[in-house]
C-alpha cells in the first residue's frame, strides 16, 4: 500500500506540470532524431563518394595499365612471366580497390569521431584532456615501429602471390607436356616451394599487424587508469564533480577507440600500399624510345631494306650481331639460313623495331626505320611465325585481325590461296565458327593456315616467313609454297627456315653463324664454293637421306 502511495504521488507531481518538462524531452527527442537521420545521410554520401572513388581510380589505373603496356619494350617481358603481369591488373589492383573503399572509410570516420570527442573532453577538463594526450605518441610510435616491420612483407607477399599465379600459368597451360614427361611431381613440389614463401611472408605480415590492436588496447586502458586517478583526486579537491569524471571517463574511452580502429584496418592499408607500390612501379618502368614526329608517307615506299654496321645484344655486354650490312632490292626473296642461335629471328625483330639496334642502321627506301611511326612501320610488314596465335573470335575475325576493312569475298579468297577455305567449310559456322588457342578441334597446321590467310588478306609491302610451313605436311607445305610464291611476286620478302631444300629459288641466301653473315648469294654460288652453307645443306641432306 505505501508503495501503491508512492507511486500516486510521483504520477501526481509528473501530471500537475512541476516535475518533468515533457516538452523539453520532446524537444532533445527530437533533436536526436534529426542528428541520426543526418548521421545515416553522411554515411549514405560518405558511402556513395568513396566507391565512386575506389571504382574510377581502379578504372583509371587499369586503363593506365593497359596503355602502359603497349608502351613497354620487349625486353621488359622477357624477364617477366604473363602471370606476374597479370598479378598487377588483377591482384594488385583488386586489392587496391576494395582496401580502399573499407579503409579510408574507416579512417576518415575514425578521424572525425576523434575530432569530436577532443573538443568535448577539452571542454570537460583541460588537465585531465592532457593527461588523455601522452597515450598519443606512445599510440603512434608503436604503430610506426610495427609498420615499419610488417611493410616489407605485405610488399613480398604481393610479389610471390605474382610468382606463384606465373608459375600456375605457366604449369597450366603446358598442360599436355607436364603430362607427358610425368612433370606432376616436380611442379607441385616447384609450387608447394613458391606457395610456402608466399604462406611464410603472409604470416609474417599478418602476425606483426595483428600486434596492433592488442598493443593500443593495453595502452588506452593505461590510460583509462590515469584518467580515473587524476579525476578522483580533482573530485576531492573539488575542481570537478563526480558527473563531470564519469562524462570524461566515457569520453575517455570513446578517445582509444578510433585509434584502435585505425590500427584493426592497417592490414588492410598496407596491403593496399603494397599493391599501389607494384601498380606505380610498373607504371614508372622504362618505355620504348619515343616515335618520331615524321609522317612517312608508307603507300609510296617499295620495299628496299639495308643493314648498315649493325651491332645488337638482348643485354649490352653481349653481341650478338656484329656489324651486320646486307642490302635487299624491292621485289627480292631473301632466305636467312643458319644453325640455331645463329640470330635469324633477331634479324626480323629488329627490321619491325621489337627491338632497337645498339648501333648502326636499319633503312627502308633509304629511310632509317627510326624515323617511321611503329604503327606505319609495322603496316608495312606481313608477319608469319613459327608459335601461331589466334584469338576468341570467329574464323572471320582472326583472319581479318590484320585487315578489318576487308569483305567477306576477299576473305574466302585468301582463304583459298591459303588453301584452308575446305577445312572452313567442314566447321559447325564455317566462317563464323568461334575459334581460341585452346580449340581442340583445329589442328596445329590448320592453325598455321589461318595465320598465313590472314597475312594474305593484310597485303603487305614486305613478307617475313619465319618457318611458316614447320607444322603442316609435306603435301600441304606444296601447295602452300606455290601460294606463297605467288603471293610473295613483287614483295620484298625475309624466309627463315631450316629445311633448306624449302629456299632453293631464293633471290639471295644470306648464311648467319654467331651474329654475322659468313656468306651470301644464290643456292648454286653457294654450293660452288663448298663453305659453310654448303656444310649445312649437304649435313641435311644425308640426314634427310639417311631417315
Amino acid at each position: 500500500m505505501q508503495q501503491q502511495k508512492f507511486l500516486i504521488g510521483i504520477v501526481g507531481k509528473l501530471s500537475g506540470g512541476a516535475g518533468i518538462d515533457f516538452s523539453k524531452v520532446a524537444s532533445i527527442l527530437l533533436t536526436l532524431l534529426g542528428f541520426y537521420i543526418m548521421s545515416a545521410v553522411f554515411g549514405l554520401i560518405q558511402g556513395f563518394t568513396m566507391t565512386s572513388v575506389a571504382q574510377k581510380l581502379t578504372y583509371k589505373l587499369r586503363n593506365d595499365i593497359a596503355a602502359k603496356l603497349n608502351k613497354l619494350p620487349m625486353k621488359y617481358f622477357d624477364k617477366k612471366t604473363n602471370g606476374e603481369v597479370l598479378s598487377i591488373i588483377t591482384n594488385d589492383i583488386d586489392t587496391l580497390s576494395q582496401n580502399l573503399n573499407q579503409s579510408i572509410t574507416q579512417i576518415i570516420t575514425s578521424i572525425c569521431t576523434l575530432i569530436g570527442i577532443i573538443i568535448m573532453m577539452l571542454s570537460i577538463s583541460f588537465v585531465m584532456t592532457i593527461i588523455s594526450f601522452v597515450i598519443f605518441p606512445i599510440s603512434v610510435i608503436i604503430v610506426k615501429t610495427i609498420v615499419g616491420r610488417s611493410q616489407k612483407y605485405f610488399k613480398r607477399q604481393q610479389e610471390y602471390l605474382g610468382h606463384v599465379n606465373g608459375q600456375v600459368e605457366e604449369i597450366y597451360g603446358g598442360h599436355t607436356i607436364v603430362k607427358a614427361f610425368n612433370g606432376e611431381e616436380a611442379a607441385i613440389k616447384e609450387f608447394k616451394k613458391a606457395n610456402k614463401e608466399l604462406y611464410t611472408s603472409g604470416w609474417k605480415s599478418q602476425f606483426l599487424s595483428g600486434l596492433m590492436h592488442p598493443l593500443l588496447m593495453f595502452i588506452g586502458n593505461l590510460g583509462y587508469v590515469a584518467v580515473s586517478v587524476v579525476g578522483g583526486y580533482l573530485a576531492v579537491q573539488g575542481t570537478i564533480t563526480v558527473g563531470n569524471i564519469q562524462s570524461f571517463i566515457q569520453y575517455n574511452k570513446r578517445f582509444t577507440q578510433p585509434i584502435e580502429q585505425i590500427a584493426q584496418v592497417s592490414a588492410m592499408l598496407q596491403a593496399m600500399v603494397a599493391a599501389a607500390e607494384r601498380i606505380f612501379e610498373f607504371l614508372e618502368e622504362e618505355e620504348e624510345v619515343k616515335e618520331s614526329d615524321n609522317n612517312i608517307d608508307t603507300s609510296k615506299l617499295k620495299g628496299n631494306v639495308e643493314f648498315k654496321n649493325v651491332h645488337f645484344g638482348y643485354d649490352e655486354d653481349r653481341i650478338i650481331i656484329n656489324d651486320f650490312s646486307s642490302k635487299i632490292k624491292e621485289g627480292q626473296k631473301i632466305a636467312i639460313v643458319g644453325p640455331t642461335g645463329a640470330g635469324k629471328t633477331t634479324m626480323v625483330k629488329l627490321l619491325m623495331r621489337f627491338y632497337d639496334v645498339n648501333s648502326g642502321e636499319i633503312l627502308v627506301d633509304g629511310h632509317n626505320i627510326k624515323d617511321f611511326k611503329r604503327g606505319d612501320l609495322r603496316k608495312m610488314f606481313g608477319m608469319v611465325l613459327q608459335d601461331t596465335w589466334l584469338f576468341g573470335g570467329t574464323v572471320k575475325e582472326n583472319i581479318k585481325y590484320g585487315n578489318p576493312d576487308a569483305s567477306d569475298s576477299e576473305v574466302i579468297e585468301a582463304a583459298k590461296a591459303a588453301h584452308v577455305n575446305h577445312f572452313i567449310k567442314t566447321l559447325p559456322k564455317g566462317y563464323n565458327s568461334v575459334l581460341n588457342e585452346e580449340s581442340s578441334n583445329v589442328s596445329a597446321g590448320q592453325k598455321q593456315l589461318l595465320t598465313i590467310a590472314r597475312v594474305i588478306l593484310a597485303n603487305p609491302k614486305i613478307l617475313i616467313l619465319d618457318e611458316a610451313t614447320s607444322s603442316i605436311d609435306t603435301r600441304t607445305e606444296l601447295q602452300i609454297q606455290s601460294a606463297m610464291d605467288n603471293l610473295m611476286k613483287g614483295r620484298t620478302s625475309f624466309i627463315i627456315a631450316h629445311r633448306l631444300s624449302t629456299i632453293k629459288n631464293a633471290d639471295l641466301i644470306l648464311v648467319m653463324n654467331h651474329g654475322d653473315i659468313v656468306e651470301q648469294g644464290t643456292h648454286e654460288e653457294l654450293l660452288e664454293k663448298n663453305g659453310f652453307y654448303a656444310d649445312l645443306y649437304n649435313s641435311q641432306f644425308d640426314a634427310e637421306e639417311a631417315s
